[in-house]
Order: C-alpha cells, then sequence, then structure tokens
C-alpha cells in the first residue's frame, strides 16, 4: 500500500546505508559545535548502532555505523546524555557474551569510544534489554546479573540502577524484581497469563529529573509499576496496576504526566496479524498514587484493518517526555503502532482521548510486506523522527496542525 497520512507531512527518509532495522533505542546528541546527531540502535546483528547527522534534517548524513560481536546479541536500546552513550547488550539466549551496559566517549561523533562496561552476564542472564540515562550520573536499566536466579527463566531481567558518576567504572547501586519471582523470594510465584505468557520482569525504568523519588515501570505481564526509590539502594514498590489476564500482557512503558495526575501505560504488540490484539495504551488516573484507576485508552483503527496487512500491529513505543533537545507536553502522546504507524493523540480530555495526526509509510519493499514503525522521538521543535523494526531505516516528518 502506499503511505497514509494525515496532518503529518515526510520530510526525509534514509535507509541508513542499508541497515535499516532499528530496535528501541533513538536519542539526540547535542554537541558542543551546535550539531545534531541522532544516535540509533539497531534491533538485530550485524549493526550496533547508528549516528546521524540531522543538524540539517532535510539532508542527513550517516557519519557512523557500529558492528556487533557476533550475531546472537543486540543492542535493542541506548540512551545519550551529554557527550556520554550507554548502551544495553542482550544475548539470544541465557549464558552469553557481551551481555550487560556499554558506555561510549561520544564527543567525536564520528569516532565514539568504548570507556566503560559493567558486566551482566550469567548463567540465568540474557543481559539488558532496556536502559534510561538523563543525568550523566545514573544509569536505570532492564536486565539481568549473574547472581540472580529467577524461577521461571522469563522473570529474568528485574529493576537495576549503575553509578556512572566515573563512567570507567560502573557500579551497582540498586536492584528491585517482583516479589516471588526470584529463587529463594518468601512470596508466591506471580500468576501467568494461560494463553501469552510474556514473563514477570522489567521492561521499562523511566525516573525524572524533577521527581528522582520514583521509578515508573512497565512490567511486561506485571503491569505498571511505581517504585519509591528515595532510598535507592533500598527500592519499595508504592503501587502496581496490572490488567493481564484477561488483557494478553506486555506492558511496556510507564509515562507521568505529572501536572495532569495521569499516568500513560503501552502493551507491546508481539504477535503477527492481530493474534494478540488488543494491545493498547492506557490512560490512568493517579491522584491517588497508590491507587491507579483506568480512565480511558486511546483510540486506534479496527484490528482488521490492519491484520492482514503482515507483521505486528498494535501499541509500543511512546516519546517519552525525556529531558534534553526533546518536546514536552502534558497533553499530546506521540506513539509506534508497528504497521499502524506513527499516531498523536490529544488527551486535553483524558476520559475521550482523541487522534488528530498519524503517518504510516508504505512498506520500505526488500522482501517486508508491511511497515513496522518501532520507535518515536520527538525534538524541541516538534521534529518527529521514527524508525523502522527492520528495512525501512529512519523517516522524520512534522505536523501540519
Amino acid at each position: 500500500m502506499s503511505h497514509d497520512s494525515r496532518n503529518m507531512r515526510l520530510i526525509l527518509h534514509d535507509l541508513l546505508q542499508g541497515f535499516g532495522g532499528i530496535g528501541e533505542g533513538m536519542s539526540l546528541q547535542v554537541t558542543s559545535t551546535g550539531r545534531r546527531i541522532m544516535w540509533l540502535a539497531h534491533e538485530s546483528a550485524p549493526k550496533n548502532f547508528t549516528g546521524v547527522d540531522v543538524t540539517d534534517p532535510k539532508h542527513p548524513r550517516v557519519i557512523c555505523q557500529t558492528d556487533l560481536p557476533h550475531r546472537n546479541v543486540r543492542s535493542n536500546s541506548l540512551e545519550v546524555c551529554g557527550d556520554l552513550m550507554a548502551v544495553a547488550y542482550q544475548t539470544s539466549t541465557h549464558g552469553l557474551q557481551p551481555a550487560g551496559v556499554e558506555m561510549f566517549d561520544i564527543s567525536n561523533p564520528e569516532a565514539p569510544r568504548a570507556i566503560g562496561f559493567f558486566d551482566c552476564s550469567g548463567p540465568c542472564s540474557r543481559g539488558v534489554h532496556q536502559v534510561w540515562f538523563i543525568d550523566s550520573k545514573t544509569v536505570f536499566f532492564a536486565g539481568g546479573a549473574p547472581d540472580f536466579t529467577p524461577r521461571n527463566l522469563l522473570d529474568d531481567q528485574p529493576f537495576r540502577a549503575i553509578d556512572v558518576s566515573d563512567p570507567t567504572r560502573p557500579r551497582e547501586i540498586s536492584r528491585w524484581w517482583f516479589p516471588g519471582t526470584a529463587q529463594g523470594d518468601d512470596a508466591p510465584p506471580p500468576p501467568r497469563h494461560p494463553k501469552f505468557d510474556s514473563g514477570w520482569r522489567c521492561h521499562n525504568t523511566n525516573v525524572y529529573p524533577d521527581h528522582p523519588s520514583r521509578a515508573y515501570l512497565g512490567y511486561l505481564d506485571g503491569g505498571a509499576i511505581i517504585l519509591d526509590i528515595e532510598d535507592l539502594s533500598n527500592p519499595k514498590m508504592l503501587a502496581h496496576w496490572n490488567p493481564h489476564p484477561p488483557f494478553p500482557g506486555f506492558t511496556h512503558t510507564a509515562m507521568p504526566l505529572f501536572d495532569r495526575n495521569l499516568l500513560v501505560v503501552s502493551d507491546e504488540c508481539v504477535r503477527d496479524d492481530g493474534e494478540d490484539w488488543p494491545k493498547l495504551v492506557w490512560l490512568l488516573d493517579m491522584r491517588m498514587e497508590t491507587n491507579l484507576v483506568p480512565i480511558s485508552t486511546l483510540p486506534l483503527p479496527a484490528v482488521e484493518e490492519h491484520m492482514y496487512r503482515g507483521g505486528r500491529y498494535g501499541a509500543h513505543n511512546l516519546h517519552e517526555n525525556r529531558p534534553g533537545p526533546s518536546f514536552n507536553s502534558d497533553t499530546l502522546l506521540f506513539g509506534t503502532y508497528f504497521n499502524g504507524g506513527v499516531r498523536v493523540h490529544d488527551t486535553s480530555n483524558p476520559f475521550q482521548p482523541q487522534e488528530i495526526a498519524h503517518f504510516v509509510p508504505e512498506a520500505p519493499g526488500n522482501g517486508q510486506k508491511a511497515i513496522q514503525i518501532n520507535d518515536v522521538y520527538v525534538d524541541e521543535n516538534r521534529l518527529i523522527y521514527a524508525a523502522d523494526r527492520f528495512n525501512g531505516g529512519l523517516y522524520v516528518m512534522e505536523m501540519t496542525v
């Protein structure tokens, strides 16, 4: 199919030198000389990460593209803070290496320099799926550990934090997992979804600088969790909201809208052809932090319109209002929906959110039946950067409303 758009215009499309498969890592660096570099983590081997100079967004240039050591590891996630970058390494099976967080000096964007590594490998570890790095001091992440043994191998990535004040010597400062998921826990194991069992483990680990005592976790089949991290060495669960079952699991992101006491929660689609529909973005009232109440979901086209286009269709990543050269809004939500493209919703009325714009690129070719938009980043100028999971590469768009 050709592209489908409403109130959104494509500025550029870049195939990233033929390696267009991008994971969940998109982060924008503004250098000391004013250059703007978009860093992209790849969804799978052979590439590790790519740097794209987007100083002129109409004429991007790939300036750096690195390789992974082997095909059984990926760098699905990365984050930039100043001239430092944290990259996550996750292996395809337990016990492989490299598995952990690598720190890079990117002061010369054409030549990133590895300066530190935090090893998370172990017999029950696949390493790190996601990193969150906003203050140049702490990397929060979802990852295994050499001394963490889950009762179920699907539950292998707890919430963790490392101190990178000295990025050449990262050290662990925090760890938390859902009670009952580790060997030796007093609590009973959590219930498993009878059809869609994806695991009770951490996915996103969002901590915002204006509310540093809270961590907002997407915990896959465990739903959304708010941790009290006032004492980061001893996290405590404050709130837990989980609609799975009956819904089919895989909570990805929990993002607060602080000024409005709302929590935005996305469930990731992980099956093709509508098999795990519905995968939604929920709005929760969090005026009472310990009692999260769902009040609406973002409207989406019916699955029947998308399930036969190919690949996945449903919610996935959100633009997460992170600090830095990033657009922040307490009403507009930018999200990715795989073959549903990029969609923008206005939540001014949280009980009746409305879609106001979308862009669904045509299939990128090279054997890919439909677009699979995987991640989105919106800069402070409201330029929308989105990436495809397989062949499509990088898209840059702007809203026309």
